[in-house]
């Protein structure tokens, strides 16, 4: 069975959507930019043995809408390229590259490119809504139910324990509090962990380690941007302690220690261990495996346990055997709660900040945090990475590197 590995990555740098850097992106300009850079990435590779592109997106509507995956291989000037589009929501481009470690697996194929796109500002431009305009009336009560714990004062109870249907629609912010209250995650533990990825990005940017991640973005007034919108020096534990909730008025979970809304775009490229060995290349590391979870969608932020458990399994390993671990950090509530039903120590876990820092733009974080975790187990001479994340709708994701080069 052949072997999948990844042989180049490129992400952007990551806008604040509306007001950041990239507001000015249409989401299938930007992820070009990523698909031509990561080919540049690998010259011995002729552009029509590409077998397919596959590009994640968490909102496919608006710009975003019409295949994009299908545009962008046009827009790239690649005709002969199929594309397709995949919602996965926010582990969308981290499905895609599963599909490509599937498809070289199956013997269907020896070269992919796995996309990831998103671009928050652009939800509302032009004719189409970016964003989902019909609900199902089914989910009425569960919705109901979580305006009741949106007030406060209310502590959550699993509606499967009484055979009703849970909140399909919640908001991420009420599953963080949700997760907080089930895992006794506290508002201070958030808080440190929020100051944790400041400051932790921080000191990879002055280590030079941010810089080698992203590849600048040329926009449509011809500027360059080189480095992400977030990060912020010097932030401290007592101004972040004196944020106010956002979603509850007795909660836990401020701007201090989530994610912000992002734009940006990600590009990964795998192929067949033959195909590499074929041209010549040396890979960056391996995909040793992939895990794939549900769970209630009100808790979605515990999904990267039973991901990751079946990730490990897969390959044969224990959280122990890990070296880095790269959760997504749409909430400080979910990440520790996730690492600590896992057994992650601290002095392995997102090592140089991640997305309250840096952000985390929907469609492309899965592609991104691939490139992170490359990069960083480069960066500190490791072998093995697991990346993860919680997935919109009560899912979850993860999976296993090995680094080659």
């Amino acid at each position: 069975m052949p072997e999948a590995v990844i042989v180049a990555t490129a992400r952007s740098p990551i806008g604040r959507a509306v007001k950041g850097s990239l507001k000015d992106m249409r989401p299938d300009d930007l992820a070009v930019q990523m698909v031509q850079a990561v080919l540049a990435k690998v010259p011995e590779l002729d552009p029509r043995e590409i077998d397919d592109l596959m590009l994640g997106v968490g909102q496919p509507a608006g710009e975003a809408g019409n295949n994009l995956g299908r545009a962008v291989s046009v827009l790239a000037g690649m005709d002969h390229l199929p594309g397709t589009t995949v919602n996965r929501y926010c582990s969308s481009s981290l499905q895609t590259t599963r599909m490509a470690l599937h498809a070289i697996r199956a013997g269907e194929g020896d070269a992919f490119l796995s996309v990831g796109v998103e671009t928050v500002s652009r939800y509302f431009k032009g004719n189409a809504d970016g964003l989902p305009d019909t609900q199902n009336p089914l989910f009425d009560d569960a919705q109901a139910r979580t305006e009741k714990l949106a007030a406060g004062g209310e502590a959550w109870q699993d509606p499967r324990d009484g055979g009703a249907l849970p909140d399909l629609y919640i908001a991420m912010g009420q599953t963080a509090e949700n997760v907080a209250q089930v895992n006794g995650v506290t508002r201070a533990d958030q808080d440190a962990f929020g100051v944790r990825s400041q400051n932790r990005a921080e000191q990879a940017i002055a280590d030079g380690f941010w810089a080698k991640d992203i590849t600048p973005v040329t926009l449509p007034d011809g500027t360059v941007v080189s480095a992400d919108d977030g990060p912020r020096a010097g932030v401290t534990l007592e101004a972040v302690s004196a944020l106010k909730p956002v979603f509850r008025p007795d909660g836990t979970v401020t701007a201090g220690n989530c994610c912000p809304l992002n734009d940006g775009a990600a590009a990964v490229m795998i192929m067949s261990d033959t195909k590499a060995k074929q041209l010549g290349l040396t890979p960056l590391a391996r995909i040793v495996s992939t895990g794939v979870s549900g769970l209630s969608p009100e808790i979605m932020g515990l999904g990267p346990v039973d991901a990751s458990r079946q990730a490990l399994a897969r390959a044969g390993l224990s959280i122990d055997d890990i070296d880095l671990v790269e959760i997504n950090e749409a909430f400080a509530a979910q990440v520790l709660a996730s690492a600590r039903e896992l057994g992650i120590a601290e002095d392995r876990l997102n090592v140089n900040g991640g997305a309250i820092a840096i952000g985390h733009p929907f469609g492309m974080t899965g592609a991104r945090i691939t490139s992170t975790l490359i990069n960083s187990l480069q960066h500190h001479d490791k072998q093995f990475g697991l990346e993860t994340m919680c997935v919109g709708g009560g899912q979850g994701m993860a999976m296993v590197l090995e680094r080659l080069s």
